[in-house]
């Protein structure tokens, strides 16, 4: 695993297994309380625009600026919980994600 600075945590992608990138951690903390909290429990789950505007509400101002960037911070933590077994894609298309 790399080795991260201060305020910084490392963070896996599905896609990229074995790969890891190091990103701020109250940033990606503050949008995976918001992910799980937003999330279904169950398929069919939530399309990521229906994610989207589920968790913009529950982003603090101070480190998502009118939801500035919101949408990189939401991906970021969409393939970190994916690779890490936490969160789930139901069969088809669009995307709908889940918790497992």
């Amino acid at each position: 695993m790399a080795a991260t600075k201060p305020n910084r945590i490392a963070i896996e992608n599905v896609i990229q297994p074995g790969k890891t990138y190091t990103v701020d951690a109250g940033k990606f903390a503050a949008m995976r309380d918001a992910v799980l909290a937003s999330l279904p429990d169950s398929p069919p789950g939530m399309t990521v625009p229906e994610l989207k505007a589920a968790v913009l509400p529950r982003l603090p101002d101070s480190l998502f600026p009118g939801g500035d960037k919101a949408g990189w911070w939401l991906k970021a933590v969409q393939l970190d919980q994916e690779a890490k077994r936490v969160i789930a894609r139901a069969e088809g298309s669009p995307v709908r994600l889940y918790r497992l």
